[in-house]
């Protein structure tokens, strides 16, 4: 049957697929027969109706009969059995129930005069039988089910049928052999409207201990749903600080969310007009002495303290407890703990503020600021008296309040209260009359202060803005340290947004303007900016003169942090980089000094290069303690928003990327959404390859979105390997290669200098390159696949150039190596076909690193295997390639895969069937090394080989005899008569 009557409805549902199964899994069991009914408690606008009317719209499109009643709010005169009703009146309008109906007349004195037919207790009782038998005869028609919403406006009529409807009538088993009932109840309620002496509370208690009766909170909305839910609102996309303030305020209502979406084109600011009168409807239901309380408290805050707003409202301990249990019961403020109360919704205190004269809210403000400047002058307490003092026009008191705060934000780490605190004191500084502002600073000062702060937030843009700002705000005669402090601050912030040349020239700027003699700790911190701006630009003899100059002064005058600072530079520009022992024992001891300075940004980028340095060597495991020591610190910190922790927040992601552990990063990044700032979108990166390796090309879209807004280097980087990959995953050879040339081009430096990662992006690039080739190679169209043979070799170029020059000059380590086989395989097929030696080294290149490239590289490998005939061993890396892309959940893979099996017949049987995996001599001498306990060092030195080697071979044996251990290998090993037991002594 129809659902009756009909809904229709726009507003997405979000956030509530737990709650949904659930009611839908209530749904299904009552049409098996097991009637059931559910209790549905939420406040007022989070999303009650909404969700009840996606599961009505499921049911019937189930084959479910949907009927629904409203209770509606009328105060002393309710209206006797409303809801029902309205669902009789429905019935009795369609024809379709008229005979069920005329098994009833009972209903005909419901709908034609109900109350005085139930006057009578008699009378009543037989009409709740009546009704509670029509609705059994429905669900034997089809399933049924009864939608009450708003039971809190329900009159007693209705709950005494409610009542018996579940204790007595129609969820009881039928006896007699009689049909079970296919019917399920779903009655919806407002949980912040029932106070201590509403008259539903005792009948909710009573109804939850029936056995078929359940109840259900719904909770607010958690802020990424509230987000989904306010962008999918506007056709139009909203700026995400416009979403962020919505998602703020809702505090996860979704019909707060919805009118504040509504009013964003609106030119007032604060709450709707309309929303306003929503939302004092109750407050104005208070007695005069409860409003008082609660505007007293509207301008305390969102949370108050008893003892305070005991003494700004000035009332008698007597009423004022009873206008704090007046507002308490009816659920405008919750008690909290230690003695403190607050509104229960952040937009009620807000209408409620609004609603105070202006006279009145000025004059509760400055009590309040006297007030908390009088209880100990507590630190804590500075923002709210700056708050206070400021809205009260006490704009002197304001500005010292303001500062104390930025200083009690900072000796907490919290770097983005500080900047809001700081860039408050500067709005007011103008306003302040000289004779009363702070002494021992000036506008300059506090600018260069905010942009500190905003660097260790995380707005970065916002930091360069500062500076540029207090750049300008020098005069002429201004002081030297002070004007070389600035621009060297700003030559950091520029780095930090990728400007390079820009932050060179006022690094150089800065240098010339502070004299080396006599030594200053100024020069010293223009000096090692300097090494790191001119490093970027590609002076590296610039770089490394000033470094050693700057590192002896630092040393002469103790400057620990700055001699920390040089020391990762120059671990950096000597002895062969961070990847060297040499390299992290100057980053050990960087760190060591930084810790003992109490530089947190300094000892965050020491750390930042240890875990850099052990990625870049191949020494994954070792990178992530370095990675996740650097991230707690961080958060002890304050500083997660910072450049370096983002940085190793990918960092660390990637490395579980790159071996595999995929589950374990997509659930950290889903754990962890939100917890950066926009600007750190790009440590979604590792999220996003994991999705697209699995199929979901949804991932290239939101891959798109980081290159949206001001240019960022990591956002751009991510963006392109993902598209690039994406592209060649559709076979898109001309898609790919545009993003791999745009994505390197954004990436290069003023230098001329190529991106490290143009390595892995040629390599991307060239996959979908051979592809065309090979296609138009084998429909004959030899010119075609010149053409792109001719693209290829380009592109190859550019990998073997970029792979050959690394940090320092010096070749890229292991993982860049790897992607340069891969390009080197990818170009062989382009221009001559399959090569098997060029796919073995690539195969080879990613046995210690990346193991879905590994594992795309053995597809590449038994695909050249079985052009040259080679189908056993063809067979082996099908067989290893398959037990990979399955334990990844790599689908595109697996399916090119399974084409290669299906074109080539590449059957188990095509390996010699059930004779195990096809092991090589060496691998066979190795595996009996294993047997004996050997290390990959013994190894090597038993067979004249290198260690690395060794690891190769190890690697090899575990992939083909798909064991996730070397003891696990040897197992297997024993099991198909690989190996024999070595005969003991004597034996």
């Amino acid at each position: 049957m129809d659902r009756v009557p009909q809904t229709s409805f726009t507003t997405p549902l979000v956030g509530r697929d737990d709650e949904l199964a659930r009611l839908t899994g209530v749904l299904d069991r009552a049409r098996g027969g097991a009637a059931r009914a559910v209790l549905i408690a939420g406040d007022a606008g989070v999303g009650k109706t909404r969700l009840l009317d996606e599961v009505a719209d499921r049911a019937t499109k189930a084959g479910t009969t949907v009927l629904t009643g409203h209770c509606v709010d009328l105060g002393d005169v309710g209206l006797p059995y409303l809801p029902f009703t309205e669902i009789l009146g429905v019935l009795a309008g369609d024809e379709r129930f008229a005979s069920v109906l005329a098994a009833h007349p009972v209903v005909d004195r419901l709908l034609g005069g109900g109350t005085d037919a139930a006057r009578h207790a008699d009378a009543m009782l037989r009409l709740f039988e009546g009704v509670a038998g029509l609705l059994a005869d429905l669900a034997e028609v089809a399933p049924l089910l009864l939608v009450l919403e708003d039971l809190h406006w329900a009159d007693q009529s209705s709950r005494d049928l409610l009542r018996f409807l579940l204790s007595r009538g129609i969820l009881q088993h039928p006896v007699g052999g009689a049909p079970a009932r296919r019917l399920a109840v779903l009655a919806s309620y407002r949980a912040d409207d029932l106070h201590r002496r509403h008259p539903l509370r005792p009948l909710l208690a009573e109804l939850v201990r029936l056995p078929a009766v359940e109840r259900m909170e719904l909770r607010p909305l958690a802020d990424a749903d509230v987000a989904r839910l306010v962008r999918a609102l506007r056709e139009r996309p909203l700026p995400d600080a416009t979403v962020h303030r919505i998602v703020e305020r809702a505090e996860g209502n979704a019909f707060y969310a919805e009118e504040l979406v509504a009013a964003t084109d609106a030119p007032a600011s604060g709450v709707p007009s309309g929303l306003v009168d929503v939302l004092l409807i109750r407050f104005e239901q208070l007695s005069d002495t409860a409003q008082q309380v609660l505007r007293t408290a509207a301008v305390a805050g969102r949370r108050v303290g008893h003892d305070l707003l005991r003494d700004a409202v000035g009332l008698p301990d007597a009423e004022l407890d009873a206008a704090l249990r007046e507002a308490v019961e009816r659920q405008l403020l919750v008690p909290g703990e230690g003695d403190t109360y607050s509104f229960r919704h952040a937009l009620a205190r807000e209408a409620v503020y609004t609603d105070l004269l202006p006279g009145e809210r000025a004059r509760l403000h400055g009590a309040f600021a006297r007030l908390l400047a009088g209880r100990d002058r507590r630190a804590g307490s500075a923002a709210e008296r700056a708050h206070h003092y400021r809205e009260s026009h006490d704009l002197p008191e304001a500005l010292a309040a303001s500062l104390e705060a930025a200083d009690h934000a900072q000796r907490v780490g919290a770097p983005a209260e500080e900047l809001r605190h700081v860039e408050a004191a500067l709005d007011l500084w103008a306003a302040v009359d000289t004779s009363a502002r702070p002494a021992g600073t000036d506008t300059v000062t506090l600018t260069l202060r905010a942009s500190a702060a905003a660097a260790h937030a995380g707005e970065l843009h916002r930091a360069v803005s500062l500076t540029r700002s207090a750049l300008a705000g020098l005069g002429q005669d201004a002081d030297l340290e002070l004007a070389a402090r600035v621009r060297y601050t700003l030559a950091g912030n520029l780095l930090n947004v990728d400007h390079l040349t820009a932050a060179f020239e006022h690094s150089s700027e800065a240098l010339a303007l502070i004299p080396a003699e006599p030594p200053s700790a100024t020069w010293v911190w223009a000096a090692a900016t300097h090494v790191v701006t001119a490093r970027q630009v590609g002076e590296h003899e610039t770089a490394l003169r000033t470094a050693r100059r700057a590192l002896r002064v630092a040393e002469e005058l103790g400057v620990a942090d700055a001699r920390a600072d040089l020391l990762i530079s120059l671990a950096g520009l000597e002895e062969h980089g961070r990847r060297t022992p040499a390299g992290r024992a100057r980053l050990k001891e960087a760190r060591e000094l930084a810790r003992r300075a109490g530089n947190a940004p300094v000892e965050l980028r020491a750390l930042f290069n240890l875990a850099i340095g052990c990625f870049e060597s191949g020494d994954l495991e070792e990178c992530l303690p370095w990675a996740t020591e650097g991230l707690d610190r961080a958060r002890r910190s304050g500083l997660l928003s910072a450049p370096y922790p983002r940085e190793m927040w990918y960092l660390r992601q990637l490395v579980r990327y790159t071996l595999g552990h995929w589950d374990e990063c997509v659930r950290e990044a889903a754990d962890h959404a939100g917890a950066l700032p926009a600007a750190g979108g790009y440590t979604a990166g590792p999220g996003l390859y994991v999705a697209l390796a699995r199929g979901d090309f949804g991932a290239a879209e939101r891959a798109r979105t980081l290159l949206e807004g001001p240019f960022d280097w990591m956002g751009t980087m991510v963006a392109g390997i993902v598209l690039t990959d994406a592209a060649a995953l559709r076979g898109d050879p001309e898609e790919a290669v545009r993003w791999m040339r745009s994505t390197v081009e954004a990436l290069t430096d003023a230098a001329g200098t190529r991106p490290h990662v143009t390595v892995r992006l040629t390599a991307l690039a060239l996959a979908a390159v051979a592809d065309r080739a090979a296609g138009l190679r084998l429909t004959g169209d030899e010119e075609g696949a010149r053409r792109w043979a001719d693209t290829a070799t380009g592109l190859v170029a550019q990998a073997r150039e970029s792979a050959g020059r690394g940090e320092g000059g010096i070749p890229q380590g292991p993982e860049g190596q790897a992607w340069l086989a891969r390009a080197e395989a990818e170009w062989a097929r382009a221009v001559s076909g399959p090569d098997v030696a060029a796919w073995a080294a690539a195969v080879a290149a990613f046995a210690d690193g990346d193991v879905y490239e590994r594992a795309r590289c053995r597809l590449r490998l038994a695909e050249a295997l079985l052009a040259a005939d080679r189908r056993e061993e063809a067979a082996v890396e099908a067989d290893a390639t398959r037990r990979e892309a399955d334990r990844l959940g790599a689908a595109p893979l697996r399916e090119r895969l399974d084409d290669l099996v299906r074109r080539g017949r590449l059957t188990r049987e095509a390996a010699g069937g059930d004779r195990g995996p096809v092991l090589t001599a060496r691998e066979r001498e190795v595996l009996r090394l294993l047997a004996l306990g050997r290390s990959n060092r013994q190894i090597g030195e038993e067979l004249f080989i290198s260690v690395k080697t060794a690891s190769v071979h190890v690697s090899n044996i575990l992939a083909k005899l798909g064991a996730a251990s070397r003891t696990e290998a040897v197992a297997v090993a024993y099991r198909q008569g690989l190996i024999t037991p070595e005969p003991t002594a004597g034996g």
